[in-house]
């Protein structure tokens, strides 16, 4: 009934139409653990294309396996993957002072999850910069700061990535507290009190802090400075024909003669003196070999002139009145700490060399309650694929105590694990011993599936010479293709199943060979000749023939759990609904809409939807001692797509007959 019917009129109530609809879930989403040379740790990093690997987790990276497989997993056609950063290593970290020289701001490299701070140690933290100004609305109570994240390309220091933060202050009570501010918004570095109170950081640079404007006039003809920029002294000459009557001109006018003195040297030639209120700063050219972040640069007379300007330099040279010299740049090095930094603690890999297969296993493994290793997926909302490549690389025992657990995982999230073998695996009677042992773990499972040989790859970090590495990422990016292509019902393998950036094998596999193999549920890789390098086998582990499985291919297993992920989060309208016919209808029709639009798109065998699939939810399935336990049971059948393994072509000589 509408609202209380209270005049003469007519009423409008809208009715629901009991049709629900559900969408499928992605197919595809790659979940890949292991040592990546930067980002934070054990936390999951969603990615979309290959910059957001570049970005967050630095590249291929030559110790790194699973970086090699995120690389892959692109190149192969991957969209969404997820990232999960796992070891150890140093974290870098950095203090800045205020010009009274007490600690203000300590910088630590990580980022913020859930508002939490995570660590993001290793090498690349010693390119973290930080710089700090006071061109505000307020000098006297906010400053500008500005992280940057810098590259040596060729000896030089070139900028990379910027993060500014302008107006921020030191009061915590402000709208802009700058550990706020920074926090919330970096993707470089997490900031956090030095106990300095409201006192804000020195500015970086070598600052006067001469305002008289008359003392810039009248240069002798014989004025000189002795300037070091961390290289060694050498004199300046001051062009006395230049008469400055503001700090802005007298500013310009050492600049030009810092540059003039050493025009080759990037570190002259790129001096910049710029002025800071009332106030100059003197910055050394960055772009130079030459150039440390921690020097300070030092100014001093060769000769002791009589002129106004001469005074001026006395005075910007006076350490206890009138000079305030800072760091050029605040740095995450090992640079000896100048100015007013304290402390430059450099950030460093995690020496995998040094540590025993069982110490590289465990955070693979991870903790579940601590949600890190594999287990911090759970704080991601769908993930279809898990490939854990650097496992490969361990002793027996400690490869299966990462893969057996993460089976159990993938089992609970309706997700597919790839498991590869390992690099000593060479030869057809040595995969079949490695097949025994993955049996004895209990990794043979109808969520699994393994792919042999090891693929060759050019590595980019050595002058793109091959490099064998794990087939796992290569052949996620693969499904992820062909799902796109033609649906996650076909299967990945086949002559259009190629594999790009694969090079070769470590093995080169002849038909006789994988006659050996695909009986026992280990899909090959081989060279197709003209259809290139492509994947040929599409079972499950549990797809060996002994075995008789029902799951027995690739893509009606996953199939089945794209079906039920789908179900599962589309039907959760229906908990605590009145559980009778009315329910049981629309249920019903939901699914039978979903399960019709996969039938349209050849999803299943049979040419109508009864030899297709059948959806069946009433008293039958739900009986009364169901309703009363507060259960729903639902039917869902599909006749799955199962691949041709073997064409069969029978050929037979007719006798022609004229008679």
């Amino acid at each position: 009934m509408p609202v209380a019917l209270t005049y003469p009129g007519v009423y409008i109530q809208e009715i629901p139409s009991g049709s629900r609809s559900l969408s499928g879930v992605a197919t595809s989403i790659a979940a890949i653990v292991g040592r990546f040379s930067r980002g934070p740790l054990n936390t999951p990093v969603r990615m979309f294309h290959i910059g957001d690997f570049d970005t967050h987790f630095g590249g291929v990276h030559t110790d790194s396996e699973a970086s090699y497989a995120v690389s892959q997993f692109y190149l192969n056609g991957g969209g969404q993957a997820v990232g999960i950063r796992v070891g150890g290593g140093t974290n870098g970290s950095m203090t800045a002072e205020s010009w009274s020289g007490a600690t203000t701001l300590r910088f630590d490299a990580g980022r913020q999850f859930q508002n939490n701070p995570v660590e993001d140690p290793g090498n690349w933290n010693n390119h973290i910069r930080a710089d700090v100004d006071y061109l505000t609305s307020d000098p006297t109570s906010l400053f500008n700061l500005t992280i940057t994240e810098i590259r040596h390309v060729d000896g030089l220091e070139l900028p990379v990535r910027n993060e500014i933060y302008r107006n921020v202050s030191m009061v915590e009570t402000h709208p802009r507290y700058v550990v706020d501010v920074v926090n919330d918004d970096s993707m470089l570095v997490q900031l956090s009190l030095g106990g300095a109170g409201t006192a804000m950081p020195a500015a970086t640079g070598f600052y006067s802090d001469v305002q008289d404007t008359t003392q810039y006039a009248g240069v002798a003809d014989d004025n000189s400075l002795l300037v070091d920029l961390g290289t060694g002294a050498h004199d300046v000459f001051i062009d006395a024909s230049i008469k400055p009557t503001t700090i802005a001109e007298a500013a310009l006018m050492l600049q030009n003669a810092i540059r003039d003195t050493r025009a080759a040297d990037p570190l002259w030639a790129q001096c910049q003196v710029v002025v800071r209120g009332s106030r100059m700063a003197i910055f050394s050219g960055r772009n130079s070999a030459e150039y440390r972040a921690g020097q300070v640069i030092t100014i001093a007379e060769s000769l002791v002139p009589q002129g106004d300007f001469g005074e001026f330099m006395r005075l910007i040279n006076s350490a206890t009145v009138q000079v305030q010299p800072n760091v050029q740049q605040y740095a995450m090095n090992t640079v000896a700490p100048a100015g007013h930094q304290t402390l430059a603690t450099a950030g460093a890999d995690e020496d995998i060399t040094l540590l025993t297969d069982a110490e590289r296993a465990a955070p693979l493994r991870g903790n579940r309650s601590l949600r890190t290793g594999l287990y911090a997926l759970e704080d991601v909302d769908l993930f279809n694929i898990l490939l854990i490549p650097e496992a490969a690389d361990l002793g027996s025992a400690d490869t299966f105590s990462v893969m057996s657990p993460a089976l159990t995982y993938c089992e609970e999230q309706r997700a597919f694990l790839l498991i590869d073998p390992p690099a000593n695996v060479n030869s057809v009677e040595e995969a079949h011993d490695w097949l025994d042992e993955v049996a004895g773990a209990g990794l043979r499972h109808r969520n699994t599936a393994a792919y042999y040989p090891r693929v060759q790859v050019p590595d980019p970090n050595n002058e793109n010479r091959l490099r064998t590495i794990a087939p796992s990422g290569t052949i996620a990016g693969l499904y992820a293709r062909k799902d796109t292509e033609s649906g996650i019902w076909t299967a990945a393998a086949g002559i259009t199943a190629n594999l790009r950036n694969v090079m070769g094998f470590n093995q080169s596999l002849t038909n006789n060979e994988i006659g050996l193999l695909n009986p026992v549920g280990l899909n090959c890789l081989r060279n197709g000749g003209i259809s290139g390098n492509i994947a040929w086998g599409a079972r499950t582990l549990r797809g060996a023939n002994e075995l008789a499985s029902e799951w027995t291919y690739i893509p009606v297993r996953r199939t089945a759990l794209f079906i039920e992920e789908s179900l599962f989060r589309g039907l959760q309208w229906a908990v605590f609904q009145p559980n009778d016919e009315p329910l049981w209808s629309e249920i019903r029709i939901a699914v039978g809409d979903f399960m019709q639009g996969l039938f349209r798109q050849g999803a299943f065998q049979g040419s109508s939807p009864e030899q297709a699939y059948r959806v069946k939810c009433d008293a039958e399935t739900t009986t009364q001692a169901d309703i009363d336990a507060g259960v729903v049971n639902l039917l869902v059948g599909f006749a799955g797509l199962k691949p041709a393994e073997f064409v069969v072509v029978s050929l037979q000589l007719m006798n022609n007959s004229n008679g």
